[in-house]
């Protein structure tokens, strides 16, 4: 068992930049529901070179820290253990401080995004497009190994990239076929679309989203909604937002670094939407 609520414990998030991280909103939320006021969580920037130092310097009452890139891979030689959900996409966004002094790494974004599906009522989907195939798509792929009893398609801009996707897909186990960005208008027909791509990059699809869509997996959160994620939702379909992913990979750190299980989803959530709206 975790210190209680009372006792000074630390953690925060690392990257590089960090200005625009959500993490303390959300963790800071988690802790004022669940009572722990003696607990406090900061943001540090931080790149692959200042990463040894920090964490050498880091005292008992430290509990966790929470990664963003480009650290998730960086950190790797830097950890006593990993877990097999890190080491399966090779990324780590989550590190837990041992009692006994110990650097245990994990990987929540997956699982997240299986919680935030979850959430929305998918289960299990016979088939998927990921849009996309950087560090992302990975972890969507890897979250579709869990969920995705079909094909994969992944729309990438390269050969290069479909190379990866290809083994990313034979390393996770995943009936894969990739496809040229030019045809990703066909994607928008998957049960199942998760869009991985940086701000602006799907606009264009909006105009081609069906009559009748089903899911949208969009991972930004801001701005939001994306011009796909706002077409896709006047024409009736369910979207999940980088916020609820955000949401719930956090609910998962939490629960690992302060061992409190019954983490307040919506209190996060609700924290994080008041700090968007006033950007």
């Amino acid at each position: 068992m975790r210190a209680g609520a009372t006792d000074a414990r630390r953690a925060a998030v690392l990257g590089s930049p960090i200005a625009h991280s959500l993490s303390p909103v959300l963790h800071r939320a988690a802790y004022e529901e669940l009572g722990l006021t003696g607990w406090s969580y900061d943001r540090f920037e931080i790149d692959e070179a200042a990463l040894p130092g920090f964490l050498a310097e880091l005292g008992p009452e430290w509990a966790g820290l929470s990664l963003t890139m480009p650290l998730k891979r960086a950190v790797i030689p830097l950890l006593d253990e990993i877990s097999e959900t890190a080491a399966s996409v090779e990324a780590v966004n989550t590190v837990v401080l041992t009692e006994d002094g110990r650097r245990v790494g994990d990987n929540t974004d997956i699982p997240g995004m299986v919680a935030a599906l979850r959430e929305r009522g998918i289960e299990q989907v016979d088939s998927a497009a990921i849009l996309g195939a950087g560090a992302t798509a990975s972890s969507a792929l890897a979250a579709l190994a869990r969920i995705c009893t079909g094909e994969v398609v992944a729309y990438v801009r390269s050969e290069a990239r479909a190379a990866e996707m290809r083994q990313w897909g034979k390393r996770l186990d995943v009936d894969i076929r990739t496809a040229d960005w030019a045809d990703a208008d066909r994607a928008l027909r998957a049960p199942l679309v998760i869009a991985t791509t940086p701000a602006g990059t799907t606009d264009a699809l909006a105009a081609s989203v069906p009559e009748r869509p089903a899911t949208l997996f969009d991972v930004l959160y801001d701005p939001w909604p994306t011009a796909l994620a706002a077409r896709w939702s006047m024409y009736g379909g369910a979207v999940v937002s980088g916020l609820d992913l955000l949401v719930h990979q956090a609910v998962l750190q939490v629960q690992q670094m302060t061992g409190r299980v019954a983490v307040p989803v919506e209190a996060m959530r609700k924290a994080g939407e008041r700090a968007l709206a006033a950007r």
